[in-house]
């Protein structure tokens, strides 16, 4: 699969497809959606939760219409939202049956078909397709779908075309397999049905609960889009993304890798909350990666340097490093937890008070790697104390000494990785004589050929690389380091470090802060980049 080579300044232009009020794509705002969770035969209380919703901030509202005689509710809930005065378009989201979108189209400005169970039936076949008997697949296809898209046309409605990874049909899994492809290829077939008739009201989706595949099926997507001459708008969303902490990152990590590299016009933050809790994340999610993309400024870059492959993901090659008995960073191992603590070595007791709830609370996914604070020769006495103290809770810590601090005075035993701030600081040589690990903070992507020259002659020695650059976003800088490494074929592990110069300034909240560390690291990590976490 040949990569895009696009720049990366801007958000992929798509065309514009208003639905009913509210234009989507081409330079228009990226659009708020969620979705009601009352039963649609209860019309008071889904009429109650669209308004909520709208005043919310939500500008489009979907509702599930699975039978007819849900389709046919959706007039009157259309009805009283006028009435009230609450014009948010709504969307149906069909389920299976062609004859409540045929009845849904006559009430919404949008419907929202699947295109894994709207004409086909799973029977879980394995099935060798001749070209025939594929082309009267498509023809069947062709026969049940142009209804609805010819009294779209007609009515002026709009379309999504949903791709769901967990529903694709027999006839894609056969040929296509259950991949990002399957995914594409199955929006594919719809869309040309709808083109044949001359309908382009259509936005596209490539939904999945994995957010690896969910990223390299919109970018997918766009590639083959582009390949057929098409632009569609694309709505993002992370199914099943689950409620709290964990589905505002699972969220930020899909919705927010994609919107930061360019894609997306509409979102929905799927969340098994309320549904009013959806809006206000949602809306912090797009601005924070409109913000991150206009941080580039000038700084044009490929939109996926050669190092990254957008379509599948490959976890870059990277020399293991042992951090502690039985702990490597690097190929083959998970990216490390590194936690920098804020107390200081003299509150000892609320420090190691701290550490051991956080590692009894998260057993699965505790912290791996502690980073202290060493100021002084008296702090370098207390942390010996903390390192015995925690040994048997904590894997590794990671040290940065005091510049008159002797590295000898440290015990041959502890699980130590060395944190030096630049190259240039003379004792990085002195470090890695130690034969401990060290993790070397870069302030700038961009390496100098005798920096490249050093890691080279340093190649069997235990060296980490992390950036805190102040004057490029994280994403690209990180890309640009694991492109030069790769260019250069150095294989140091990379620490990705969410750090103050990373983030939008300011912070406004302790979820502001989680969703952009979320976007950060999370497009890192899905891109294959990323050894250690902090």
């Amino acid at each position: 699969m040949v990569k895009s080579n696009d720049s990366h300044d801007t958000r992929w232009k798509t065309r514009e497809v208003s639905v009913g009020n509210v234009p989507v794509g081409a330079d228009n705002p990226i659009r708020i959606q969620s979705m009601t969770t009352t039963d649609t035969l209860d019309i008071a209380a889904t009429v109650r939760q669209s308004i909520e919703l709208a005043e919310a901030g939500c500008e489009i509202v979907r509702i599930t219409a699975p039978s007819i005689r849900a389709a046919k509710r959706l007039g009157e809930i259309r009805h009283q939202l006028n009435q009230k005065g609450c014009t948010v378009p709504l969307a149906a989201d069909i389920h299976f049956l062609p004859q409540a979108a045929m009845e849904a189209v006559e009430h919404v400005e949008k419907i929202r078909v699947n295109p894994g169970n709207y004409a086909d039936r799973k029977k879980f076949q394995i099935r060798e397709y001749t070209e025939v008997q594929y082309e009267e697949e498509l023809q069947r296809l062709h026969d049940s779908f142009s209804p609805l898209v010819k009294r779209c046309r007609k009515l002026g409605r709009a379309m999504r075309i949903g791709t769901n990874h967990g529903s694709l049909s027999d006839r894609i899994l056969n040929r296509f397999g259950d991949t990002p492809l399957g995914m594409v290829e199955s929006a594919l077939e719809f869309i040309r049905i709808a083109e044949s008739h001359g309908y382009h009201d259509i936005i596209l989706s490539m939904k999945a609960s994995n957010t690896k595949i969910m990223i390299q099926a919109y970018r997918l997507a766009v590639q083959k889009m582009k390949e057929e001459g098409m632009n569609y708008p694309l709505h993002l969303g992370v199914t099943e993304a689950g409620d709290g902490e964990d589905g505002r990152i699972k969220s930020a990590v899909g919705i927010g890798s994609l919107l930061y590299d360019g894609y997306g016009d509409t979102i929905r933050v799927s969340l098994t909350e309320d549904p009013v809790n959806e809006v206000p994340v949602a809306r912090e999610l797009a601005a924070r990666a409109v913000q991150l993309q206009e941080r580039k400024g000038s700084h044009k870059v490929n939109r996926f340097p050669s190092c990254v492959n957008p379509f599948e993901y490959q976890r870059r090659q990277a020399r293991p490093i042992q951090m502690a008995q039985d702990l490597f960073a690097g190929s083959g191992f998970p990216p490390r937890l590194i936690v920098k603590t804020h107390c200081s070595l003299s509150e000892m007791q609320q420090l190691v008070s701290a550490v051991c709830h956080v590692q009894t609370e998260r057993k699965e996914d505790g912290i791996e790697g502690l980073w202290v604070n060493i100021n002084d020769k008296e702090e370098l006495k207390q942390f010996a104390i903390l390192e015995e103290t925690l040994r048997s809770v904590i894997p590794f810590f990671i040290v940065e000494l005091p510049k008159d601090a002797d590295t000898g005075a440290f015990f041959s035993n502890a699980n130590i990785v060395w944190f030096a701030e630049a190259c240039t600081n003379g004792n990085l040589e002195d470090l890695l004589g130690t034969g401990k690990p060290v993790a070397l903070n870069l302030s700038d992507p961009l390496l100098t050929g005798e920096m490249l020259k050093f890691f080279k002659d340093q190649s069997d020695k235990p060296l980490i690389l992390a950036l805190d650059a102040k004057d490029t976003d994280p994403v690209t800088g990180y890309r640009e380091l694991a492109q030069q490494l790769q260019d250069a074929e150095i294989h140091c592990p990379i620490w990705i470090r969410n750090t103050g110069n990373n983030f939008i300034q300011p912070i406004n909240s302790t979820s502001d802060n989680l969703l952009e560390a979320s976007l950060l690291s999370g497009s890192l990590l899905c891109d294959g980049i990323g050894d250690c976490i902090s």
